[in-house]
């Protein structure tokens, strides 16, 4: 990669950057019915792409102008940040081709290529997940809470560009990082879903005891291991359920922790420390991998913070990730807006983690507050928990702990991949590495 032959430009020379419509918010709809998404920025990932499938999408039962009818591959990017690091003005996202109709809200640019002829819109993604460019965008932007920027100053960047060819080949480089880490996060949601299929099938719908009920073996299942499951049923407060098991409180069965936060005032308890801690913005995660912040010995021995172990289900009580749940894959300590859920040697994480997912609407119902709706421990400690037979609760966890335990490795893979690929990014758009020092590395690492 020959730098002689790279040139300074402005962005606006090569691209607009286009304003999105002003769609009414009266007329969203969370039902979706095949009507048109309109695409928020709690859609995109802080890392680059959208996430639809882990947020919320809203349809649009409104008319609109068609020329804010997104097409496949259209690339857009976020021009108002909620928070006063701007962690993700200019971050980019491209327009997916699975055969539903998004459409161009306010609040984030689309990229109008001019000049196909000097730049390549795959390079260019990488530059606007690139930190240079986040950071010009934070030091030109209005507002100090939220945010904001605009076309002019997002045009208004200047960076260094290689020739059209040298482009394509960086881009097809972080592209291969990429696709591996999406890979991840596919196989991911695969395996998720096949083990959620099969507690609603044993737990919820109770398929297996329906069946033996009617003097049936349950489809698909080894006698064996369908003679554990009962062949009638009792009443319960939930309702019927298979005869033997019980009905308990997660409180309980099960050790729950509340977290905290040591005094942001106290120096001594954050700086330079080495020990996890986890705010509740992080349950948003799929999988809890990497902490938000380290605190000291100090901070947690001079706080209501503890110290839970990887493997424990964590639930948001509060704030705008009321609700979430997650998985903890490291020992950290949490805020005081996470309740953890810790495994007993009968329940096992796949199925508390599952059981609280299917009953999350139970909890949400007992939320109160005005500003803040926020739910407490006490509520988690209180939802109901049906408690099989042991060797039912055995059987699942002989079958759902492999699928977690691949999903926990490829949660740390993916983390792997990230960090190689952020380390390169800068690196390839400043021409400072060149393309055959990390051909091999990237290669291997995918």
């Amino acid at each position: 990669m020959s730098l002689d032959a790279w040139r300074e430009v402005r962005l606006g020379d090569l691209v607009a950057i286009k304003h999105g419509w002003p769609f009414k918010s009266e007329l969203f709809g969370a039902d979706l019915t095949g009507k048109p998404i309109v695409v928020s920025i709690g859609n995109f990932r802080y890392t680059g792409g959208f996430r639809f499938d882990s947020t919320q999408i809203k349809e649009y039962r409104g008319e609109y102008p068609a020329e804010f009818v997104l097409d496949p591959g259209d690339v857009l990017i976020v021009m108002t940040c909620q928070t006063p690091g701007g962690e993700i003005l200019g971050i980019p996202a491209r327009v997916p081709n699975d055969g539903r109709t998004y459409l161009h809200n306010q609040r984030m640019g689309k990229v109008v290529l001019k000049r196909p002829d000097l730049v390549d819109s795959d390079f260019l993604y990488w530059v606007f997940l690139g930190p240079e460019f986040n950071n010009e965008l934070v030091a030109s932007a209005s507002g100090t809470k939220i945010l904001h920027t605009a076309p002019g100053r997002i045009e208004a960047f200047k960076f260094r560009l290689p020739p059209v060819n040298e482009q394509r080949a960086v881009a097809r480089l972080l592209r291969a990082l990429d696709d591996k880490i999406e890979l991840n996060r596919n196989l991911n949601q695969t395996l998720e879903a096949l083990g959620r299929a099969v507690f609603k099938s044993w737990f919820v719908d109770f398929d297996p005891t329906v069946a033996r009920t009617a003097g049936l073996t349950p489809y698909g299942m080894k006698a064996e291991i369908a003679r554990r499951f009962p062949d009638r049923f009792v009443e319960s407060e939930l309702g019927p359920i298979p005869s033997g098991w019980r009905v308990s409180r997660i409180g309980r069965e099960l050790t729950t922790k509340l977290g905290g936060t040591p005094a942001r005032d106290q120096p001594q308890y954050w700086v330079d420390g080495t020990i996890p801690w986890v705010n509740s913005g992080e349950v948003n995660c799929f999988r809890i991998t990497k902490p938000s912040q380290y605190i000291t010995r100090e901070g947690l021995e001079n706080s209501a913070t503890k110290l839970i172990p990887a493997h424990t289900t964590v639930l948001a009580i509060t704030g705008a990730t009321l609700g979430q749940v997650s998985i903890l894959e490291i020992d950290s300590c949490v805020n005081q807006s996470v309740v953890g859920i810790l495994p007993s040697e009968t329940l096992s994480t796949p199925f508390i983690y599952f059981w609280v997912r299917e009953n999350i609407e139970q909890l949400l119902a007992l939320q109160t507050g005005a500003a803040h709706q926020h739910i407490n421990k006490n509520d988690a400690n209180e939802l109901p928990l049906l408690v099989p037979e042991l060797e039912v609760t055995r059987t699942f966890s002989r079958f759902a702990g492999p699928l977690f335990d691949r999903i926990r490795a490829n949660c740390f893979e993916e983390d792997t991949l990230a960090t190689l690929r952020d380390l390169l990014l800068p690196q390839l758009l400043s021409g400072e590495i060149s393309l055959n020092q990390v051909e091999k590395l990237v290669e291997q690492a995918v």
